[in-house]
Order: C-alpha cells, then sequence, then structure tokens
C-alpha cells in the first residue's frame, strides 16, 4: 500500500502550483522527458499515441475537404527566405542555422525550417503556369525548429511536430473560403473530438502570423484560466505570391497573381488536454482521442479462470472498435487503479471471482470515478454509451468552467479590478489602436489581446476601453501561454 499511495502523492496539487501540477503530470504519464538537446522532446509512447490519434482523427478530416499531403525539406537557403521580409522579421530571433556540411563551411547558410511558407511558394513558382493547376491544397505533417529561449512541454519547445497547410487559389474569394473553412475544421475537431470549449475569432493586427492579412484562431482556456492558442488559419492574400513570382494564365491567356492560405496544428494541443481536463491524479483523457480507452484490471488474477475472463471481454470489445487493454501485470490493484488514473484512461472494467460467479462487472469512469456495475452480457452495448456519455460530460464541464471565467469590463479600471481578483478572459471594446492593446496588457498585468469573436462583434460598445475614443471591435482579453 506504501507504494500505492507515493504513487499518487508525486503530484503536486493543481491548486497549490499549477505550473508544477503540469510538469509533473507530464512526467509521470512518461509522454516525454527532455532529450540531450536543451529545449527539445523525447516523445514516449504514451505521448505520442495521443498525437497518432489526432494526427490520424485530423487528417481525415482535412482529406474530407479536398486537402493531399505532402513532404518539403527541413532546410532552407538564407536566400530564399529573405525574399519575404515581414516573414523573415516575425522569425528572425528563433531561426537557427546550418553553417557547415560535411567538415566544409558552406557558400550559403541554411535555417532549420521555422514554417514552409517560403518552401512552398518556391515550388509553386515552378509548377503553376495555367488556371488548369489550381487550386493547389497541400498540407504536411512534420516538425519544424524554433529557437525558443523559455521552454516547456508540449507548450514550448524548440523543435515540435505539428501539420501546416498550404494552399493558393486563382481568386482572393477562394483562399477566404479555404481559411475559414480550416478555421473551422480546427475549431469542430477540438470541440468534438477533445471535448474543449473555444472562443474563436481574428486576431488583432499586432498578433496575426508575420506576413498574413488575417488570421483566425482558436483560443482555449486552461484551468489557471490562461489561454493557450490551439490553432490558427492564416489568409495571405497574394503578398507572399508575389513576391516569388507566382502567376498563373486564365481562360483568355490573361496573367494573374495567386492568392495564399496557411493553417496549422500542433502537439502544443496535447498541453491543453492537460490543462483542461487533468485533475490531482494524473491525466483525464476524452475517449474518443485516448490510446487506450478502457483497462481491464482484473481483481485476484491467480485465481481460476480470472484471466481468461479478462482476455475473452478484450476479444469482444476489440470487435467493437473498443480500444482496450487488460493489465495483467504482478502490481497490486490498487496501484493499477492509480496507474490507470495517472494515464487519464477514460474507464476501467474491474472483474474477479465473485463477479464472475455473480455474471456481473464493475466499470469505473476516470472522470467521475463512478462504479457502474454491470452483467457481463450488456457489455458491448453499456461500455459505448458510458464512453459517450464521458465524453459529453467533460465537455460540458469546461464549458460551465469556461463560462463563468468570462468578465466584462466598460472602463480600463474595471478591467484592471477584474484582472487583480479573478481568473479568465475579459471582453472589452477597443479602438483598434495598438497603442491602447499594449496599455491594457501593461495596466493589467499581461491581459494581452486573444482574439475578436466574429460572432459577437455587435456587442461593441459606443467607447474603447481604455481611450475612450470610438470603439471598433469587441475583444477577448486574456493571460496566455
Amino acid at each position: 500500500m506504501a507504494n500505492e499511495k507515493k504513487f499518487v502523492q508525486s503530484i503536486t496539487s493543481r491548486s497549490e502550483d499549477f505550473a508544477q501540477w503540469y510538469t509533473d503530470v507530464v512526467k509521470e504519464a512518461k509522454l516525454c522527458d527532455y532529450s540531450g538537446v536543451k529545449g527539445c522532446l523525447n516523445y514516449l509512447p504514451n505521448g505520442y499515441a495521443i498525437w497518432e490519434n489526432i494526427q490520424k482523427n485530423l487528417d481525415a478530416r482535412f482529406k474530407e475537404t479536398g486537402v493531399e499531403n505532402v513532404y518539403l525539406p527541413v532546410i532552407i537557403p538564407e536566400s530564399l527566405l529573405q525574399k519575404e521580409s515581414k516573414h523573415v522579421e516575425g522569425f528572425a530571433p528563433e531561426v537557427a542555422w546550418v553553417t557547415h556540411g560535411g567538415g566544409e563551411k558552406l557558400e550559403e547558410r541554411f535555417c532549420i525550417r521555422p514554417t514552409s511558407e517560403t518552401l512552398f511558394c518556391d515550388l509553386w513558382q515552378k509548377i503553376v503556369k495555367s488556371y488548369r493547376d489550381l487550386p493547389l491544397v497541400w498540407n504536411q505533417w512534420n516538425s519544424v525548429l524554433r529557437w525558443e529561449k523559455t521552454t516547456r512541454p508540449f507548450l514550448r519547445s524548440r523543435e515540435f511536430l505539428w501539420q501546416e497547410g498550404h494552399t493558393i487559389h486563382a481568386t482572393a474569394e477562394e483562399a477566404e473560403e479555404r481559411t475559414k473553412l480550416m478555421f473551422k475544421v480546427y475549431h469542430d475537431f477540438v470541440t468534438e473530438e477533445l471535448a474543449i470549449p473555444l472562443i474563436c475569432g481574428k486576431k488583432t493586427e499586432s498578433e496575426k502570423f508575420a506576413g498574413a492579412e488575417d488570421t483566425y484562431t482558436i483560443e482555449a482556456m486552461m484551468h489557471d484560466g490562461k489561454a493557450l492558442q490551439s490553432g490558427t488559419s492564416h489568409f495571405f492574400g497574394n503578398g507572399f505570391p508575389d513576391t516569388f513570382d507566382i502567376k498563373y494564365l486564365d481562360k483568355n491567356n490573361n496573367l494573374h497573381s495567386v492568392y495564399e492560405t496557411s493553417w496549422g496544428l500542433s502537439t502544443r494541443i496535447i498541453g491543453a488536454i492537460i490543462m483542461v481536463h487533468g485533475d490531482d491524479s494524473g491525466l483525464v483523457l476524452p475517449p474518443r482521442i485516448a490510446p487506450t480507452q478502457t483497462m481491464i484490471i482484473p481483481i485476484a488474477q491467480h485465481k481460476e479462470g480470472v484471466l481468461d475472463k479478462a482476455n475473452d471481454l478484450v476479444a469482444r470489445l476489440k470487435k467493437i472498435n473498443i480500444r482496450v487493454k487488460v493489465d495483467d501485470s504482478e502490481k497490486t490493484p490498487g496501484f493499477k487503479f492509480s496507474e490507470q488514473e495517472m494515464l487519464g484512461i477514460p474507464t476501467r472494467i474491474e472483474i474477479g471471482p465473485k463477479d464472475i460467479e455473480n455474471n456481473q462487472l464493475v466499470i469505473v469512469r476516470r472522470d467521475t470515478r463512478e462504479k457502474i456495475t454491470i452483467s457481463i452480457d450488456d457489455l458491448e452495448k453499456e461500455l459505448p454509451t458510458i464512453l459517450d456519455t464521458i465524453q459529453k460530460d467533460m465537455y460540458d464541464r469546461a464549458k460551465k468552467f469556461l463560462d463563468e471565467h468570462i468578465y466584462e469590463a466598460n472602463t480600463l479600471e474595471e478591467m484592471k479590478e477584474i484582472a487583480k481578483d479573478n481568473i479568465g478572459f475579459i471582453k472589452a471594446s477597443w479602438c483598434g489602436s495598438e497603442e491602447c492593446e499594449d496599455i491594457i496588457k501593461y495596466e493589467t498585468g499581461g491581459c494581452g489581446s486573444r482574439c475578436m469573436p466574429l460572432d459577437e462583434q455587435d456587442k461593441t460598445k459606443e467607447k474603447c476601453v481604455c481611450c475612450g475614443k470610438k470603439a471598433k471591435h469587441y475583444v477577448v482579453w486574456g493571460k496566455s501561454y
């Protein structure tokens, strides 16, 4: 029993130290670990399995909209990167350079890709000639490198995994439509599969992606009230393509510019899953994304028939596509329960000699720890229903938390008071001035603009919360990761 107790006590309480709690969960759930390269992660099986499920589900959603996958090089010539000044300026502090190859100094430096817009544009310039070549709707699953000064597992590391979509279109309208479509794909994926409610909208001018005309963002609230930018979709217009001289001939042989989009979601979304749903016992994974949806734990497994029955249940559940495992290790049941909770497995099934004798088993929900006794004969009917209920309940709890931690302010003084006494987001009207944006962030202790919610612009008040001049936008403000 001492070992079982220690297993749980290894996690710091969320209320005591949220940052340490997060680190403890990542470590104890064996999601990732730091590598010998400072700021870079080793993705361990438990963590990478979550990313695999994210990738599989999101990739299928992409392909339903006509996206095709490609793969481009990991290094970019400096001359190519320099073609787009705004883009370079945005990433310059984070770029890592390759200066030698095979022991010899290179004639030109290469950067390890922080993002791949320039590579895509360089390729498109060679292959796009006619309207028949358009649109190109491409995506790549890869890693990128950004030389961050401060790193945290999943949330901010120097090398991280993501997908980056890049598309070009014959008209601005088509490109804008694709930008908004991918924005919706992200929203639907995160809310439906990860059970995370979102605040969605446009970024302000100072917060949008370097080189973009518009950036759309999905923002999630963590349990400490901070925002996590969880996915973005960018409309580039024709700035990038014109720089790279990408043109096409229309049906009348007239030459035109193309219009570009880019969109991405990374492994930082795993950090969101941890911080939205986790508790003091570890991870709590939404059933739809959990690598293992139920863990069967045999009780008194040394007794005749117990392991056989457990393995029979595994076979039955696999037939209905439930991701299931059996823990037949030498650990005590109590330790197995703690471990299952730490890993965030949505349900566990307890079955022992008395259960078999009574033709029953116990299903325990990870999110509420509710114990549900059912007939063994009803397993295939009951477990999927329980998993669906857990998925919905997790979203509803997170949505309730989000709604209860959104405030509204009409003056800067109100914003300051709210920020001082509460965690969460503040909604307030804004004139559009970057100076006011900076003042608000400074005076509220770090509440920056998260987005301008698309469906709430009709709530814009007459006056800016900061300067009192005519307001132009209704903005969600908050501290962020």
